[in-house]
């Protein structure tokens, strides 16, 4: 009976060794589980965008503290996620533990499931059902949860409030052709004045899969087709409606958008509308932090709201959004795995919502008072996710990733003046069904 009751004391403290209390950057005490007691070293893919580094490595500091025996090894990741994805693929073909942790795109969990970890051990029912019940359901394959929801994302469009105002508008444009006309005479105006490198418009136009976000909602804006029809499979790419708008998205380039558009990703576009070189631009809700920071030259002079309405009557914006999963070659995937709870928590959420504007996954942070305070935007963030549009990553996958790069390449020589719209997307069409096999 002394043994059994020994050997209970010593699993306890055991236990208790492994999850100490910590004081949580919101000033509260949570509890952080350090996995193991062993001494490890834990790989995690770390993001470079906007201020993804020094929040993420601010995390591991905080882990660190509270699990000094675990060391964690930061490994940049590429800014773009169609070049993170061949990374992993690299890395999973090689079977490789040369990386621990990853995020993982909303659109991946379906083709990459096989080599991921399911973290549903590690985590209580009641952490799970604290996120969103719909990002927990697109993680979750054949039963098992291979991605925690980090953060979730929707386009928007940013606008210069006070340019608006200067040019006689009242509010945001409604629908692209407004979009198009507003974003002309301000970048006429502006340019008037003396700035010459003063544009309409700025977005992702190169060819990656940011493209396919923006493409994406060109294209359900204007026609209510979605690549693939994620109920019935059916490829939808040449409806006229969406091919005028393609036409008209090429004539943006180089009139309201700069030429160079067609290579920029999330960072080029904000870099040229941060410094007050854009009326206009589509991007993610990470940036509205940054253009409000004290040393941005537009603190204050922008807003942001949905993205505009093309032919169909609505706007949209592609769901985005990211998870942190653990590899199944990892050598460490208790301490990995910890990791992966950790940075997913309520507190990190919060923090992330108030430092960096990144979009919680756990509905009771938009609630919090502090979090309203910092980013005013999410007490509006609705209206924005209820018009969001879905990747057709679950009807096409594990082949997504190759219809999401037909897609842009597609797109791109519209863009880029090598294809004219109807042609490109016909000969898209036809790739599409000889990779789908109809």
């Amino acid at each position: 009976m002394f043994k059994r009751l020994s050997l209970f004391l010593i699993a306890a403290m055991l236990i208790i060794a492994l999850v100490p209390v910590v004081q949580a950057q919101d000033g509260g005490e949570m509890m952080i589980n350090c996995g193991t007691d062993e001494e490890v070293t834990v790989i995690v893919g770390t993001d470079t965008v906007g201020t993804q580094k020094t929040l993420m490595e601010e995390a591991y500091a905080e882990f660190e503290a509270a699990c000094p025996n675990i060391t964690i090894k930061p490994l940049d990741l590429p800014e773009s996620a169609t070049d993170r994805i061949s990374l992993y693929l690299q890395f999973f073909e090689a079977q490789s533990s040369d990386i621990d942790v990853l995020l993982l795109d909303v659109i991946w969990p379906g083709d990459l499931a096989e080599h991921l970890l399911d973290l549903a051990p590690y985590m209580s029912q009641e952490e799970i059902d604290a996120h969103f019940p719909a990002i927990i359901e697109n993680n979750t394959v054949d039963g098992h949860l291979v991605g925690i929801p980090f953060y979730t994302d929707a386009g928007l469009l940013y606008y210069r409030a006070d340019l608006l105002e200067k040019y006689g508008y009242d509010a945001a444009p409604a629908t692209w052709e407004e979009l198009t006309e507003m974003a002309t005479a301000i970048q006429e105006g502006e340019r008037a004045e003396g700035n010459a490198e003063f544009w309409g418009y700025v977005w992702q136009g190169n060819a990656y899969e940011g493209l396919t976000c923006d493409a994406l909602e060109w294209q359900w804006s204007s026609s209510d087709t979605r690549i693939v029809n994620p109920e019935t499979g059916e490829i939808e790419v040449t409806d006229p409606a969406w091919i005028e708008m393609l036409d008209m998205a090429a004539g943006w380039v180089g009139t309201i958008s700069p030429p160079g558009v067609i290579g920029y990703q999330e960072e080029d576009a904000r870099n040229v509308f941060q410094q007050g070189n854009a009326a206009f631009m589509r991007n993610w809700p990470y940036a509205y932090s940054l253009g409000s920071a004290e040393d941005s030259p537009i603190a204050g002079l922008f807003d942001a709201t949905v993205l505009p309405s093309g032919a169909a009557g609505h706007g949209a914006a592609t769901l985005g959004g990211w998870q942190i999963a653990v590899s199944k070659y990892s050598s460490n995937p208790d301490a990995a795995a910890a990791v992966a709870v950790f940075m997913t928590s309520e507190a990190q959420q919060k923090h992330r919502a108030i430092v960096g504007s990144y979009n919680p996954t756990i509905g009771s942070v938009y609630q919090d008072a502090e979090v309203l305070e910092a980013t005013p935007i999410f007490g509006s963030l609705y209206d924005v996710f209820v018009s969001t549009v879905a990747r057709p990553s679950t009807v096409s996958a594990p082949q997504y990733n190759q219809v999401s790069t037909l897609y842009f390449t597609a797109v791109h020589s519209v863009l880029s003046g090598d294809e004219d719209a109807e042609t490109a997307m016909t000969l898209l069409e036809l790739d599409l069904a000889e990779l789908l096999g109809e």
